[in-house]
């Protein structure tokens, strides 16, 4: 009876330490939103497969979250608005942790930093090192993200949005625009496996944070995923994904 006694004993303890499965829109199921158009993070590759930095860490997520991870692709124009809608659970899609955009919705620990970096054809001379240089200049940006308003806020910038940076890009290579504005990480892997004609020009500011968007009011899910990210990084899942795809640790400013 007391073997008995202290096996339930344990058995009561184990479930307690047990992290409960978070509240999502389907049981067992993680809805993840992101664009598959923003390469290196999220993207199909020429089998067309979702990849990229963020679809990784989005599955490692989900795998210590004990939950099945299925992908929402949206253009990123929209992709705020599809959380708040219920599209999706969660974004991880590189967006930036904003004051403006925690009044309205939840965010995750920072799981990566970046710098934004202005972008120009690799051919010409134009090499600004400031926002302040690219007045009266065509920019082009992704519409609604976060480097959109920091053109807007400098001024003085004909400011050109696009659903996402394929188009933008594109069209900068082919002369239509003078310049772009981006990721310092999107930069890079640009240059160094797509071979576009287009280099890094000044990088503007201090690193900044990103973290995986959610509801303000989810914050079971909240906490599940902050616990998860922790737990990616203490096991080394979190360096391995990073350094397959930049070379550096990119969890830190």
């Amino acid at each position: 009876m007391k073997h008995l006694l202290l096996m339930s004993a344990l058995v009561l303890a184990s479930s307690s330490l047990a992290a409960p499965v978070p509240t999502t829109l389907t049981k067992g199921t993680l809805k993840i939103g992101m664009e598959g158009t923003y390469a290196p993070f999220t993207y199909k590759d020429d089998k067309g497969v979702l990849t990229g930095f963020d679809v990784d860490i989005a599955k490692a997520v989900a795998a210590k979250l004990g939950l099945k991870p299925e992908f929402v692709l949206t253009e990123w124009s929209g992709i705020l608005a599809g959380l708040q809608a219920g599209k999706y659970d969660v974004i991880v899609n590189q967006v930036g942790i904003t004051a403006e955009r925690q009044k309205s919705i939840g965010f995750s620990a920072p799981y990566a930093y970046s710098s934004p970096q202005i972008i120009v054809k690799k051919t010409g001379s134009l090499a600004p090192k400031t926002l302040a240089e690219l007045k009266g200049k065509r920019v082009g940006v992704g519409l609604g993200s976060n480097f959109e308003k920091q053109l807007r806020d400098a001024g003085g910038i004909n400011v050109v949005t696009y659903p996402g940076a394929p188009e933008y890009l594109a069209d900068l290579a082919t002369g239509r625009l003078d310049a772009a504005y981006n990721d310092r990480l999107l930069v890079g892997y640009l240059i160094k496996s797509q071979n576009l004609p287009v280099r890094g020009a000044g990088v503007i500011g201090q690193p900044e944070a990103v973290g995986i968007a959610l509801k303000k009011t989810n914050t079971g899910l909240k906490t599940a995923v902050d616990k998860a990210l922790s737990q990616i990084k203490a096991d080394g899942t979190y360096a391995k994904i990073s350094r397959q795809w930049f070379g550096q640790d990119v969890s830190k400013p």
